[in-house]
């Protein structure tokens, strides 16, 4: 009865990454009262701190640029690529995402989302069947004193405050060394200076398209409620009907009359969970809230949970205060290689982010360790170390040395394998073919490379002192893990049988991810989030779920 409810809505969305704002912009969209929750007290989650692209193929950037794509071509592309690790990742589901994609693109782009195509960037086994170059998207840099008092709540903030974007990033690792990179650090300092000048706070990457998308919830005059996390769903007769929201020392109980929606994340910071499901720490560098309070509440009210033993994986660099620094670039350009314990490289350096961090989570023993030479200490950023490498010296954490077997006895490797595993190297650097792991063998791989180097771009022998060392962590990008709550084509909140818990929908990380064990492109994280939290709000508006209660 209406007594027993302190607020009552149509819509109840917990989270403020991107599927929860997509959810919340659509439902809005459909005339639907709509209430957004997020459990701490800042907005954006995630997505907020993220790279910010969407891998969305076949989608209207790419028609107009005349890149041609079809959703058979990327749905040859997805089966191949991740297969079949069950119903997260179901035809169904891929379908669903890839018939939306072009779709939710247009949609937010009438909200006043402004996109540019990230048109360089390869989809991650671009070698494979429907494999493409420039299937993401991401959102223009964007004027964060739009939102007013709002942004400095933003999650944005905590992340890189410069007009960034993705396409900035693989030639400004080469800044100072070659004529392009040096030209697009040219172009991001006057994009900054440009918007300093005209009194603009302009943001890119993950924080742009944060503040984008909020700008569009706050013009559509949804109430975003923070430091106000779900507590409890509440269910009547089977379905979920509201759910208990912390707020300003009360509990309050909100009824959503079409659906409650859980875009909250997931549980990159719950020690229990990571040491439980994936066996390490993790190494996060996810947004503190990340803790998988939602997907608990869901497997409460009876979800069935997959791949609950995987994540966004890559590497990290552990800095001296204790804080992951996620490592890309710098594995993958030349003059560098990756080491086992025992001296050994055990992958390709430059693979996708998540084979890489799959490989390094085999080796059982950690940590590896990222051995460069002068030349690429001298001519590629380290994100890591641009607060200063004395720190890193000095906490132990960066070795540099005369010769490789002085190196070697500070990694605690035998010296004659280190040695033999950068004299075979530096034999495939020299031919350009990797024999080993077939390093810089795909445009991917050639992405994060240098093309001054030859014959392949990212085989520099290691020949000039000194030498570095740094050890390598499984970490993630910052967006977390990828199992959660089962999910079906509509975003339904699947049973252990299959059958949908009526009232009940989720999107983003508090899913199990369509993308199943891997990684198809730049975006497949975020692209499905959108994707999948505007079905959610979709099926929900129509009315179409048993546990829509009469007004």
């Amino acid at each position: 009865m209406a007594e027993e409810w302190d607020k009552i809505v149509d819509v109840l969305i917990a989270g403020s990454g991107a599927a929860a704002m997509s959810a919340a912009i659509t439902a809005a969209d459909r005339k639907l009262d709509v209430l957004l929750v997020e459990s701490t007290d800042k907005w954006g989650g995630t997505t907020a701190i993220s790279g910010g692209g969407l891998w969305m193929p076949n989608n209207p950037l790419m028609r107009h640029a005349g890149a041609h794509d079809s959703l058979e071509e990327a749905l040859a592309y997805m089966e191949d690529v991740i297969g079949d690790v069950g119903p997260a990742s179901s035809r169904e589901r891929k379908l669903a995402f890839l018939r939306t994609a072009p779709e939710v693109v247009r949609f937010l782009h009438r909200h006043g989302v402004r996109w540019a195509r990230s048109k360089d960037y390869p989809d991650y086994y671009p070698d494979r069947p429907g494999g493409k170059i420039g299937r993401a998207i991401e959102v223009r840099p964007f004027d964060a004193k739009l939102l007013g008092p709002w942004a400095g709540r933003s999650r944005a903030l905590d992340g890189l405050p410069v007009p960034v974007m993705t396409d900035d990033v693989w030639q400004l690792s080469r800044a100072w060394s070659s004529p392009d990179g040096f030209v697009r650090g040219a172009r991001l300092v006057l994009r900054t200076l440009g918007g300093v000048a005209t009194g603009k706070r302009l943001l890119g990457s993950g924080g742009a398209l944060a503040c984008s998308l909020m700008y569009v919830v706050r013009n559509q005059q949804t109430p975003v409620w923070l430091s106000s996390p779900l507590t409890e769903l509440i269910m009547e007769d089977g379905r979920v009907t509201g759910a208990v929201v912390s707020r300003e020392g009360r509990s309050l109980r909100v009824r959503a009359r079409n659906g409650v929606i859980l875009g909250a994340g997931g549980f990159a910071h719950n020690p229990e969970w990571r040491q439980k499901h994936h066996g390490v720490p993790g190494w996060s560098s996810a947004p503190e809230g990340d803790l998988g309070t939602a997907i608990e509440l869901g497997a409460r009210a009876g979800a069935a949970l997959a791949l609950m033993d995987d994540a966004w994986w890559g590497s990290a660099l552990i800095g001296p205060d204790g804080h992951p620094n996620f490592v890309l670039w710098e594995r993958s350009m030349p003059f560098s290689i990756v080491v086992d314990t025992q001296g050994r490289r055990f992958t390709n350096e430059s693979a996708s982010y998540i084979d890489f961090g799959h490989d390094l989570l085999a080796l059982g023993k950690l940590p590896a360790w990222l051995v460069t030479d002068a030349r690429h200490a001298r001519r590629y950023l380290s994100a890591a170390l641009l607060a200063g490498r004395q720190r890193w010296y000095d906490a132990g954490l960066l070795l540099k040395a005369g010769s490789l077997g002085e190196l070697a006895a500070g990694m605690e490797v035998d010296p004659a394998a280190l040695r033999a595993t950068v004299e075979r190297f530096n034999g495939f650097a020299g031919t350009g073919v990797d024999e080993d792991f077939g390093r810089g063998r795909t445009a991917y791989d050639r992405y994060y490379g240098d093309p001054r180097v030859k014959p392949n771009p990212n085989l520099g022998p290691l020949e000039k002192a000194p030498f570095y060392a740094m050890r390598v962590h499984p970490g993630d990008l910052g967006i977390g893990t990828k199992g959660g709550l089962l999910t079906d084509e509509h975003a339904r909140v699947l049973r252990e049988d299959g059958t949908p818990i009526p009232g009940l929908y989720a999107a983003g990380n508090t899913t199990a991810s369509v993308m199943g064990r891997t990684y198809p492109g730049p975006g497949s994280t975020i692209g499905p989030a959108v994707v999948f939290g505007h079905l959610a709000a979709l099926h929900a508006a129509a009315g179409q779920s048993p546990g829509v209660i009469g007004r």
